[in-house]
């Protein structure tokens, strides 16, 4: 491991920082990116030659010229730290939503509930998520736009699941159980509160971690909208309000991946 400063002398705002953090961060060595605009340096800890990076920043135009290089010193205390934190809390919220897509799952099939289904499969996407999320905690910044774009995949394809299931159960019919609907989501969205709560203070740590931000986020607005289903299934007995809520939470769940997928 090596720590590389590089002057730059015409990065004096955050457009030219985004312009170097772009160039660098799909290199596969790369593991922390430090910028210090008001002196115009830019300090890296990464593996293999600093030639490789003097090559990616030369075409930028922005004057990069490296000033100093040697073997990286050991991880900062307070990184360390951070890193321990996102592992916790990451290692929480897949424990949490392992156990309400198994919840939500057997309630689904039970109040035949299209909105609980989609429920379900979001709990499981995001399990998904967050383990992908775990595993990128501490490591380069291109493995965690990696694993940025792969979260969002995974939603896009829940989402398009989500869609076929709600036209298949139109087609079919189904009838669902109002009762079973409201306590199941209203534990779900207890739990995606508590998630979202968590996440929340790490959400700037990193693309990896906003993208589990997004994920929560459309948790509770998933969670809220079955509960509305529920109330209106019980008043007046139709199918249709459990059918329209599993549309919505696919087209969210849809755009939430989309928003993943444009992180930068």
């Amino acid at each position: 491991m090596h720590r590389s400063v590089f002057k730059i002398p015409r990065m004096d705002c955050a457009a030219e920082e985004q312009l170097v953090r772009r160039a660098l961060e799909d290199e596969e060595g790369v593991r922390q990116l430090s910028f210090d605009l008001a002196a115009r340096t830019l300090t890296v800890r990464h593996e293999g030659a600093p030639g490789l990076l003097s090559a990616k920043l030369g075409p930028l135009g922005l004057g990069a010229a490296l000033s100093e290089t040697g073997p990286a010193p050991p991880i900062p205390e307070g990184e360390a730290t951070r890193n321990a934190s996102e592992a916790r809390t990451l290692g929480v919220l897949l424990a949490i939503n392992g156990v309400m897509f198994l919840v939500e799952l057997v309630a689904a099939w039970l109040a035949e509930s299209t909105g609980l289904l989609a429920d379900s499969l979001d709990m499981l996407a995001d399990a998904t998520v967050y383990g992908v999320a775990l595993y990128a905690v501490g490591r380069a910044a291109a493995l965690k736009r990696r694993a940025a774009r792969l979260m969002g995949w995974l939603q896009v394809i829940l989402a398009l699941g989500v869609l076929g299931e709600v036209v298949r159960r139109l087609l079919l019919g189904s009838a669902p159980e109002a009762p079973l609907m409201m306590g199941i989501a209203l534990l779900a969205l207890a739990a995606n509160v508590v998630c979202l709560l968590l996440i929340a203070r790490n959400r700037h740590y990193g693309i990896h971690m906003m993208a589990v931000f997004i994920c929560s986020a459309n948790d509770v607005i998933a969670n809220a909208g079955v509960i509305a289903a529920a109330v209106l299934v019980g008043r007046t007995g139709s199918n249709v309000p459990d059918l329209a809520i599993g549309t919505i939470i696919g087209v969210v769940v849809l755009v939430g991946g989309v928003r993943i997928l444009r992180l930068r």
